[in-house]
């Protein structure tokens, strides 16, 4: 039974395409057939492109680092001012010059920021400083600089430009404070510029009370020039008017007139109390004289009467007892009934005379009550007169003190703005003056290497995606089996080696460490993936495997040459004679590359006759099942030799000879060496590099084999890096594979694929 027997089962025959089995032995995606999740998708992007971005944030740090250093050092001194409520020393003036004491919010606040911030403030400054002649400002000498008033130049406006470019005025929350910084690289400049807008803001706060002080003033002396000329004629137009009607003051507030009015009244009220006094105790006395008041009669004639009824009393008793004892006929008795009729006779008589005289006071009170009326009636007539006549002279007097009171107002008023103009009383009070810096703000080398670095990876994650974007290589083996009709044969790992010395190492390997790896180290797993696609190879096409392979890619350097050596390598190793043709005869490698010795013959001999083939082929030391015919001197036209009738019989020779013959030759979109060789082959593996192969050199490569008529077995993704995929398999693998190698290196009796 032939190797080839064991290979293909006699029960059935096994489908000329199998590519669905091939999917199986080569699908390597980490997400099956969902694929990877978004994040993981990123997360690979910012894998492959790692060294893209570490290598963008790396020159941008170094920038950042060196710009930090190349930088001219910048200083900053800051002065801070407290903004009271505009409240005057004179508080009866503020409200002359526009202010409410107590007023100050935050639109009175950001009004002082917007002067601190303005062009007159900054060009005074600018002027004072003398800051036009400083390189800093960029305007040489500083000439043709102008003046202070009138617009401003195109010089002006450059210094003040400059000038607060350099200024930050900032309101400190909370408080009633402004606080002023000056950036410059001198920092005596930056102390002496803080400090002089400060200053010049104090002055210019000043000058504006002071202005609208002395404007207030003048104001009040046209007004005041007014007043006293009306007070002269309210006051004149008063005293002709008392002159004429003989109207004097009494203290200010009473006439003659009044004062004898109330005096009068005082007397008749004490008339009339008199009056109505006596009339009752005559009342009284006429009724019943005996029953008047003591308090009414005289000392004299109380007394009297006093004795005179003691007297009566006595008399009464003597009597009273003589009649008791002798009777009334006794002349006792009537001796003191005579004396009883006397005594009573004289009291009445004394009584009758108190009558007559209280009378006559009634009388005299009645009649100078009625004195006291009639004067109090004359007088009232004659002060409701004087009344008339006073209502015109109050009206005269309040208009003249009105007027005295107005001019005296508006004369303290102006003594007020006199003394409030000569102070330098102001609501700006320096807190803090600038200071000389002792170090600078910028550059802050760390802080600005610190942004360069999160600048840099920003970047760099940036420039990754958008590389990825415009990457239209094909990466994975998905990509390939998207774009063209052919089965991926196998994935080749990028070989670490090679990768860690550059596309260049990658390209062109040296000592031939990638292309004879499935010799050199068959545990590897490059040397597994190669053994893979000598298994794709040798199932592709049933009952037989195809004989004549041709190896070749869209354009050089994609590791068609390696591919054909360690393919020509694995099938050597099943024990049947293998023959590699170095077909590429512009820029053979494959010599060189298993370091064949040439001595002149080669394809291009054997093409055009002058050497036989047994002249041409050369056998591989270590290991003898694998021949080599190398392409040999380069020719001037190696289309025209490849496309010989000579070319289709060393191949039928070949054939003869060899039980497999792998042809490596030229890029196929370079010349037409490949497309030529694919008529006369059983099967053509196109090498893919993954990363570099672009789309469209891939889909031209597939059309130009259809157009040729070659037979594509599959292609080959080459170089594939498995970590940068987020695949790790072939590490798992590995174990695998060298738990069955028996320790010695795959000879010519390590049969089977």
């Amino acid at each position: 039974m032939s190797e080839h027997d064991e290979l293909i089962p006699a029960e059935h025959k096994v489908p000329r395409h199998v590519n669905r089995r091939l999917d199986s032995v080569i699908d390597v995606s980490p997400g099956g057939s969902e694929g990877p999740s978004y994040l993981h998708a990123y997360a690979l992007i910012l894998w492959k492109r790692r060294w893209t971005i570490l290598a963008v944030a790396l020159l941008v740090t170094v920038l950042a680092a060196i710009r930090a250093y190349r930088m001219t050092p910048i200083y900053e001194a800051t002065a801070r001012v407290e903004v009271e409520a505009e409240t005057p020393q004179i508080q009866s003036i503020n409200s002359l010059y526009g202010g409410t004491v107590g007023y100050t919010d935050d639109y009175f606040l950001q009004t002082q920021v917007n002067v601190l911030n303005s062009e007159h403030l900054a060009w005074q400054t600018v002027q004072q400083l003398g800051l036009a002649g400083r390189k800093e400002f960029g305007l040489g000498d500083g000439s043709d600089t102008g003046s202070s008033k009138g617009p401003l130049n195109a010089v002006q406006e450059g210094l003040i430009g400059s000038f607060r470019g350099h200024l930050r005025v900032e309101l400190m929350r909370y408080s009633r404070m402004i606080q002023i910084t000056y950036t410059s690289t001198d920092p005596q400049l930056a102390a002496q510029a803080a400090n002089a807008l400060v200053n010049n803001y104090i002055e210019y706060n000043f000058h504006q009370k002071y202005d609208a002080t002395r404007e207030a003033s003048g104001f009040m002396e046209q007004q005041l020039d007014e007043l006293k000329a009306r007070v002269e004629k309210s006051q004149q137009a008063l005293v002709d008017y008392e002159r004429k009607n003989l109207i004097v003051n009494i203290s200010d507030k009473q006439t003659v007139a009044e004062q004898r009015l109330e005096a009068l009244s005082k007397d008749l009220t004490e008339a009339q109390n008199e009056r109505i006094q006596k009339q009752s105790v005559y009342e009284m006395a006429r009724s019943n004289p005996t029953q008047a008041q003591p308090q009414s009669i005289s000392n004299s004639q109380n007394d009297l009467l006093t004795t005179l009824d003691e007297k009566y009393a006595n008399l009464r008793e003597e009597y009273v007892d003589a009649l008791a004892q002798y009777g009334p006929n006794f002349p006792k008795v009537q001796r003191l009934r005579a004396q009883l009729d006397e005594v009573q006779s004289i009291i009445d008589r004394e009584q009758k005379r108190h009558v007559a005289r209280l009378r006559s006071d009634y009388m005299a009170a009645l009649g100078r009550e009625k004195l006291l009326t009639g004067a109090v009636t004359e007088e009232k007539a004659e002060v409701g007169k004087l009344n008339q006549l006073m209502i015109e002279h109050n009206l005269l007097k309040r208009e003249f003190e009105t007027n005295q009171q107005l001019y005296d107002t508006l004369l303290q008023h102006l003594k007020d703005a006199t003394v409030s103009a000569g102070l330098r009383a102001t609501n700006i009070h320096l807190v803090d003056a600038a200071l000389v810096p002792t170090g600078p703000v910028a550059p802050n080398v760390r802080r600005s290497t610190e942004m360069g670095l999160l600048l840099g990876l920003a970047l760099g994650v940036a420039l990754a995606f958008v590389l990825e974007g415009l990457d239209t290589s094909v990466k994975t083996v998905e990509d390939v089996e998207r774009l063209i009709p052919a089965p991926a044969l196998a994935a080749i790992p990028l070989a670490r080696a090679s990768w860690l010395k550059g596309r260049a190492a990658k390209a062109q390997p040296q000592n031939g460490s990638v292309e004879s790896i499935v010799l050199k180290q068959p545990t590897s797993s490059l040397a597994e993936s190669y053994r893979t696609l000598r298994t794709a190879i040798l199932l592709s096409r049933a009952p037989r495997p195809p004989q004549a392979l041709l190896v070749t890619s869209a354009q050089p350097g994609e590791g068609k040459t390696s591919t054909s050596i360690n393919l020509a390598l694995g099938l050597a190793q099943r024990g049947v004679p293998v023959v590699l043709v170095d077909a590429d005869m512009r820029r053979p490698a494959i010599s060189r590359a298993l370091a064949v010795p040439e001595n002149g013959a080669g394809l291009s001999s054997l093409l055009s006759g002058a050497h036989s083939l047994e002249a041409s082929l050369r056998q591989y030391q270590s290991l003898p099942n694998l021949w080599v015919l190398p392409a040999g001197p380069v020719p001037p036209n190696p289309a025209d030799l490849l496309a010989s009738s000579t070319m289709e019989e060393v191949l039928r020779e070949l054939r003869g000879r060899f039980e497999h013959v792998v042809v490596d030759s030229a890029p196929l979109l370079l010349v037409a060496d490949a497309t030529i060789l694919s008529r006369v082959v059983d099967g053509v593996v196109l090498v893919v590099e993954s990363g570099v192969t672009a789309t469209r050199a891939l889909l031209r490569a597939h059309r130009v084999l259809e157009s040729a008529g070659g037979k594509i077995l599959g292609t080959v993704l080459n170089k594939w890096d498995a970590k940068r995929e987020g695949v790790y398999g072939y590490h798992g693998y590995r174990g695998y594979y060298h738990a069955y190698d028996d320790g010695k290196s795959p000879g010519a009796g390590h049969a089977g694929p």
